[in-house]
């Protein structure tokens, strides 16, 4: 069957923008025109733009790094300052990048987008910048100490704009994948060759150092500096779920690590640690998926393969992230989607564990600014809750823990309680989701968001949220998290139930939620909304097509919803690992089941839908956004669009765009679920 609405795939075709901008003018009309939206916009931005919430840091030895938004940078500066100086109640920050004086200077509309620092020395950095938000960056090399991007003409490392990796190898040495020209690419659109480039010479003259598959996701290699263990490495994936991973000897020749394809490997020092995805049956011994190993490099190497067990998982209990400090290792798991934390020392009797520091119900906590090559054992840990501001603590394993920053309370949290319920999902799994709502509203059913992602094993777990609190919580409103299966809450397996030609369990287990909250008397279908981005899009699109009757209102943002075609759009042919090749007869049969735009009906009856996309996402297509409404449009379904002209795949390219579009969700929810305004 052909396809009306192919011309909306053409991004920037002034035909396909003003049918943007059109339906923009619409959405702006009647959602962004009252005094009630303004007030929400401007506490957004005020909380985005407060130049006294958390500069959440980056350490490099004794420097701190931190990227920094506020009214008078709204794209940022890039700084830097010492843990003495940062532990101050106000820190003096070294900027060494303004970015909005630079965007002006080169009258380019840059979004910071990452550096790489050189260590130890830290005086040099490899800076990538966007182009209004995209994946695709510009990278240019930076001295620290001039405070100037190095000229090419200089020696300085230049790539133009592509999706690139490149990293240190020494002041005059770096690893590069890039866009080398016609075939460097694979078909996801990242590099396919890995090279070393010296300083003074021509990218074209780089050195070839590994080539991969076209088919391939991407490759890449990398230099790990620790002091005596220096080693260099290739990595390939050949999809999004399984890379093989490989040393790169001096004489060229490669040397595999002989782990599965699909497990998570790393190192550090002696020791090779080993993160299964699926069981692995070696050395006589059957390891479960998602337990952690351990073992000897070297003896690895010379073909010992008698592991240590750090962690196993249970029916509760999964490993979250890992990381070593300079002489432990500390682990972070979740026990029913709450967090623990464990620190685990290697000795001459083998490995020691014990609990790492108590961490609070109903929240998160999270190790960060782990530095094992410069920072000992020092660490620092993040805590957030749903109505708590989260909390930045430094400590050190065996050491005390001390508060240095917390954030500041962005709305009226008094009276709001969170509950932890299940829901039986079809096939009679019991999936988590958390509920907040003020005690007051406990006994009748109240307007309610939910909102799910399920893919890609990314697990959601609790953290505070000023924007669901002022735009929803304060209203009266009752918020949902769900842990649908395709996350990683439980491992890997609650990921891999629902790849591919399970997809549709991660459909049920949301299904089952919404109904699991009516049947509890916390809403009713019509007052239950729902909301996700990119898969979390694709959810929802499932959500409007196939189980309508569920919900009051959806909002569908940066989605993938032509599941037909998505394969051939921007990145999507990473993405096949998950959901299937859609050109195989066999595999098209289950996906075309649900793809939202192939299974539109201008007989069924739809609950209001917002759809939000960027034009500048080259991640997710926005074609896959456009062309739905454009359908849902021609058969008279009640939907609204709005593309944002930049903003890459998070939406947004600065804080006032982030405000805008958060403010334009719960204005669209309160109208809906709230006041039953549901017609165009």
């Amino acid at each position: 069957m052909s396809d009306p609405y192919l011309w909306l795939e053409e991004v920037t075709d002034e035909r396909a923008l003003d049918w943007a901008r059109a339906h923009n003018d619409v959405v702006v009309r009647r959602f962004a025109a009252a005094d009630r939206f303004s007030e929400l916009e401007r506490r957004i931005l005020d909380m985005l733009d407060d130049d006294t919430k958390v500069a959440y840091p980056g350490r490099r030895g004794k420097w701190l790094y931190n990227f920094w938004r506020d009214a008078e940078h709204p794209k940022g500066l890039w700084r830097r300052t010492t843990f003495a100086e940062y532990a101050k109640e106000s820190p003096a920050w070294d900027v060494l990048i303004d970015v909005d004086a630079l965007a002006a200077a080169e009258d380019e509309n840059w979004v910071w987008a990452g550096a790489n620092v050189l260590r130890p020395a830290q005086d040099r950095a490899l800076i990538s910048l966007s182009r209004g938000g995209a994946d695709a960056k510009v990278v240019r090399e930076f001295d620290l100490g001039t405070r100037e991007f190095i000229d090419p003409a200089d020696g300085g490392y230049y790539l133009p704009e592509a999706k690139s990796r490149i990293g240190w190898i020494d002041l005059d040495s770096v690893y590069v994948g890039t866009d080398f020209g016609p075939g460097s690419l694979t078909e996801s659109g990242y590099p396919r060759i890995a090279k070393r480039w010296r300083r003074g010479t021509e990218l074209a003259e780089a050195e070839t150092v590994f080539e991969g598959e076209p088919g391939d996701v991407s490759v890449g290699a990398g230099y790990d500096r620790t002091p005596g263990y220096e080693r260099h490495f290739v990595a390939r994936a050949s999809d999004f779920f399984n890379e093989e991973v490989a040393l790169l000897e001096p004489d060229g020749t490669l040397r595999p690590l002989e782990v599965p394809s699909d497990a998570s490997e790393s190192w550090y020092k002696d020791w090779l640690t080993v993160l299964l995805k699926s069981p692995w049956q070696v050395g006589g011994q059957t390891y479960p998926a998602g337990a952690l190993l351990a073992i000897d490099f070297e003896k690895f190497l010379s073909g010992a393969r008698e592991f240590e067990v750090l962690f196993t998982p249970d029916a509760h209990t999964a490993l979250h992230g890992y990381g070593w400090t300079e002489n432990h290792l500390i682990l972070s798991t979740l026990e029913d989607v709450q967090t623990k934390l464990y620190v685990l020392t290697p000795g001459a009797e083998g490995w020691s564990r014990r609990p790492l520091t108590d961490t609070p119900p109903m929240a998160s906590t999270g190790v960060t600014n782990l530095d094992p090559l410069e920072g000992g054992d020092e660490f620092m840990l993040v805590t957030s809750g749903f109505t708590t501001p989260t909390t930045l603590l430094a400590s050190s394993v065996g050491g005390e823990t001390t508060r240095l920053r917390q954030e500041t309370e962005y709305f009226d949290a008094e009276g709001i309680e969170t509950e932890q319920f299940f829901a039986r999902s079809d096939d009679g799994t019991m999936v988590p989701y958390f509920v907040l709502r003020h005690r007051d509203r406990k006994g009748t059913p109240n307007p309610t968001v939910m909102s799910g992602y399920g893919g890609f094993e990314v697990s959601r777990t609790p953290a505070y949220s000023g924007v669901s609190g002022m735009g929803w919580l304060e209203r009266g409103g009752t918020w949902v998290m769900t842990n649908i299966r395709g996350g990683g809450e439980y491992g890997p397996e609650w990921h891999t139930q629902v790849q591919k030609a399970n997809r549709y369990k991660a459909f049920q287990d949301f299904a089952a939620i919404a109904r699991d909250l009516v049947a509890r008397g916390i809403t009713t279908p019509e007052q239950l909304g729902a909301v996700g981005g990119s898969n979390g899009g694709l959810l929802m699109g499932v959500m409007l097509t196939r189980y309508p009757e569920l919900f009051g209102a959806i909002v569908c943002q940066v989605p993938l919803l032509d599941m037909r075609r998505y394969h051939l759009l921007l990145a999507g042919a990473s993405w096949i690992a998950e959901y299937g090749d859609p050109d195989k007869p066999e595999e098209w049969e289950y996906i075309g089941k649900y793809s939202p735009y192939q299974n539109v009906s201008a007989t069924a009856q739809y609950p209001p839908i917002l759809l939000t996309t960027s034009t500048r996402d080259d991640r997710v297509h926005p074609g896959h956004a456009r062309k739905m409404a454009a359908l849902l449009e021609e058969q008279g379904h009640t939907f609204w669009y709005h593309e944002n002209i930049e903003g890459g795949h998070g939406g947004a390219a600065d804080n006032k765009q982030s405000a805008f579009q958060a403010a334009l969700i719960y204005e669209f929810f309160t109208q809906m679920l709230f006041e039953g305004k549901k017609t165009r």
